[in-house]
């Protein structure tokens, strides 16, 4: 067994930004539909807008997706394909 946990702690820090329901089902509809905006995806979580807001936030502030301006809006998408792997792996094919 390795000792040296310094090189498991970018894991581990993603795997924190991942645990919360909203986050990862955030990310779970941006890697099956695609980019979508902020208002998308609050009609979809019936979510405030506010919340939604601040999860993106710290996915996007991991690494975990990035945002393209068109106008006032912002589209996100996913952009770790480490995170694509891993969803797909925990969630067993669900859709």
């Amino acid at each position: 067994m390795e000792k040296d946990f310094n090189k498991y702690s970018e894991t581990a820090d993603m795997l924190k930004v991942l645990a919360h329901p909203v986050r990862i089902c955030i990310v779970k509809g941006l890697l099956d539909n695609g980019e979508r905006n902020v208002s998308h995806m609050q009609n979809c979580l019936n979510t405030p807008q506010s919340t939604v807001s601040q999860h993106l936030q710290k996915l996007r502030t991991a690494g975990i997706i990035e945002g393209r301006r068109n106008g006032l809006e912002i589209y996100y998408t996913v952009c770790d394909e480490k995170v694509s792997d891993l969803i797909s792996v925990l969630l067993n094919g669900e859709k």
